[in-house]
């Protein structure tokens, strides 16, 4: 029976002002776990008690503060605290100029007869999707379809989801109002790329469709056509029902891994969990990193140009890794709202691992 002293995931992101999606992800990530988890249903319920470090979770993550660093003031005292966040504010400060104004969301307009009217977004958020899941794409004659982005309109987010057999990555985007209607299709990848320029100087974008295209219409009167692919995308949902259970989680920092991958000219590199600490294999040496890891000792490997794409284009600060084990696939989550997700396969390691 549930405790009516408890509210669900919807209820209390809602009193937050966060996502279920971003509860989720501090909890896998150990910030803010549930006061209970229903042992049958395994629905994550909070208690009103808990809104105060909600609030503080949010607040930190507003200005962008690392996740090693949220936990790192759960026990600072009021001066450690403060020097974090002004050294916070100093660095998002510096990097002022990489931040983007999205423009509010507009009212939804009907569009011609004949078509089937879906969504209205921001542009550039649109814009910057498509770019996240272009790169996992490939040119293969014998496949088309996988030079597509398969596009999904459901009632409370929209899906855009890309494979070259070696990663799969799923974006996901949540507009203010719901899509006016389901809607799915593979869209020619060399459209998106023509429309994404485009995309980034319209404020906002209305989709529509038809069976051969989708179309995105800005304010303007302007006009692109996305064709749709005739092949069937493979099935990326059962790929990720078939996963195996995860044994390791690591929580590292995006921007300390993709700048050791950007100094190093390496064909593979390897990812090191030992004793509860994760750390880089690299060709000159082991590098160890800010993070936290779970599961027994573990090492397995990448090729580095399966995986900087997938850490390079990551959202937000931190990256968490589930992995299966070194011959398993591994799935790369990032952002507060979970929204990215990269299911990269490991490959053979180098006949000598470097030593720490």
């Amino acid at each position: 029976m549930t405790d009516p002293e408890l509210m669900s995931i919807g209820a209390f992101a809602e009193l937050a002002g966060l996502t279920a999606s971003a509860l989720r992800f501090y909890d896998d990530a150990g910030v803010l776990r549930p006061a209970r988890v229903d042992a049958v249903t395994g629905y994550r319920l909070y208690g009103e008690e808990q809104l105060e470090r909600a609030t503080l979770v949010r607040r930190l993550r507003e200005i962008g503060m690392p996740l090693p660093t949220v936990r790192r003031l759960r026990t600072a005292d009021a001066e450690e605290a403060a020097r974090l966040i002004d050294e916070q504010v100093a660095h998002v400060a510096a990097e002022a100029d990489r931040i983007r104004q999205v423009a509010a969301v507009l009212h939804a307009s009907l569009g011609g007869s004949g078509r089937l009217v879906i969504t209205t977004l921001p542009g550039p958020a649109l814009a910057a999707a498509i770019d996240e899941v272009l790169t996992t794409t490939v040119a293969d004659p014998e496949r088309p379809v996988l030079g597509g982005v398969h596009l999904e309109m459901h009632p409370d987010a929209i899906a855009l989801t890309a494979t070259d057999r070696y990663r799969l990555v799923t974006r996901t985007l949540v507009p203010r109002r719901p899509p006016a209607a389901s809607w799915a299709g593979t869209l020619d990848g060399d459209d998106l790329r023509t429309a994404v320029s485009w995309l980034r100087r319209s404020p906002m974008v209305r989709l529509d469709a038809d069976e051969r295209t989708l179309d995105l219409s800005a304010d303007d009167g302007r006009v692109l056509h996305a064709r749709l692919l005739t092949d069937v995308f493979p099935d990326h949902r059962l790929v990720v029902r078939s996963l195996p259970p995860v044994t390791h989680r690591v929580t590292v920092s995006k921007r300390e891994i993709v700048r050791s991958l950007e100094q190093r000219a390496a064909d593979k590199v390897g990812l090191r969990v030992s004793g509860g600490r994760p750390a880089l294999l690299l060709p000159d040496g082991v590098q160890a990193l800010d993070g936290t890891a779970t599961g027994p000792d573990l090492s397995l490997w990448f090729a580095t140009t399966t995986w900087y794409p997938a850490l390079s284009l990551a959202l937000g600060s931190d990256v968490m890794l589930d992995l299966r084990g070194p011959d398993r696939p591994a799935t790369l989550r990032s952002a507060d709202d979970g929204d990215l997700a990269t299911i990269v396969m490991p490959c053979r390691g180098p006949d000598h691992t470097p030593r720490s």
